[in-house]
């Protein structure tokens, strides 16, 4: 189906969303008016664009008849001037509406898991790890999502062995979907006495929360252990078997949830995280399925690939999948990841262009 067509399709539907919304019948049943003006909502942009694009055609063709057709001068040159400024806008309203019609992810709007472990390197992964904690913790504030660390088994130097950070909001997933893989950290480590520069990692992996009606787990298939806490958690540390350990024999997936102070409220977490690991497992199943072009997208790729250096002698952060450096480590460490996160989801949606203009 070429663009036209597509984009005709997407008009009719988008006039007859108006027309339902217009019928009595339905205007009573306040649900499925909900339904269809969200699935207007959705369409609208596109709709315009088309609109915008059918008129902007119009006008080309009238401008290219006239200077093929016209003996006067001046009027031909008006033509050419004109063509010269509507041609480049129609290309970049054809590539617009290309992006608009490549289909969304279904979990892009989830809240999301975020899964940090230490790589490589010793104490100075640990804290390399914990860094990257406080940067996706700092990049969440900034942009009004909330947090909770769900899970974090941390180090004697100031460091995380492994942490889990939920961040919840609407288009959480979307915007840190790219983050999954392997960090590398390039520095001269606190325990350094000869000021050598060290190469440590760290491993993220970034999952969708799953929903309670998209993974359901049998409880016959989870062991279940409590113990005692041994980090933070008030007044029940190490007093009470509050603890929680769920082992999902099928997969071999093993939760540990310690840093609530009721054994419900950890085994609540515990039960959580063992969701959103089994959605994902689901998730890359079905990639699999689709075939190399789509595992080759940014948002879906190897989590064993390295994906970033954070150099700390140039004061650079590198980006290996799009080749890009920036020269501001401390922001970016800080939170500020936002120049990153807009050119791999341009990157992603250039891929997946590709991968449809292959298929074609």
């Amino acid at each position: 189906m070429d663009l036209t067509e597509q984009l005709t399709r997407v008009e009719e539907r988008f006039e007859e969303l108006d027309r339902l919304m217009a019928d009595p019948g339905v205007l009573s049943d306040y649900a499925r008016v909900s339904e269809l003006a969200q699935e207007r909502s959705n369409l609208e942009r596109l709709v315009d664009a088309w609109r915008r694009y059918q008129d902007l055609q119009g006008q080309l063709s009238d401008n290219r008849a006239l200077l093929a057709e016209s003996d006067d001068p001046e009027l031909a040159e008006l033509a050419e001037l004109e063509i010269a400024e509507l041609e480049p806008e129609v290309a970049g309203l054809e590539d617009e509406m290309r992006r608009m019609l490549l289909p969304k992810d279904r979990n892009d709007d989830k809240n999301v898991i975020v899964e940090i472990r230490a790589g490589a390197g010793g104490d100075e992964a640990g804290i390399f790890a914990a860094d990257l904690l406080r940067m996706y913790t700092r990049w969440a504030d900034d942009h009004k999502f909330k947090t909770e660390i769900m899970s974090s088994s941390e180090t004697g130097v100031g460091g995380i062995k492994e942490a889990i950070l939920e961040v919840r909001g609407s288009g959480a997933y979307s915007r840190l979907k790219y983050e999954s893989g392997v960090h590398r950290v390039q520095r001269v480590p606190t325990t350094e006495s000869q000021g050598r520069v060290h190469t440590s990692t760290a491993t993220v992996a970034v999952l969708p929360e799953a929903e309670d009606v998209e993974i359901e787990v049998n409880p016959n298939e989870v062991k279940v252990d409590v113990f005692r806490s041994s980090g933070p958690g008030g007044q029940s540390v190490n007093t009470t078997d509050s603890a929680v350990r769920l082992t999902h024999l099928p997969t071999g997936i093993v939760i540990s949830c310690q840093d609530e102070k009721s054994q419900l409220q950890n085994r609540l977490k515990a039960i959580r995280i063992l969701k959103t690991k089994l959605y994902d497992i689901e998730m890359q199943r079905q990639i699999e399925d689709l075939g190399a072009a789509r595992r080759n997208q940014v948002g879906s790729g190897d989590r064993s690939e390295k994906i970033r250096t954070y150099n700390f002698p140039q004061g650079r952060v590198t980006d290996h999948r799009i080749h890009k450096t920036v020269f501001r480590l401390d922001a970016v460490l800080d939170g500020d990841l936002d120049e990153f996160i807009t050119d791999l989801a341009a990157y992603d949606q250039t891929q997946q262009l590709q991968s449809m203009g292959e298929e074609a």
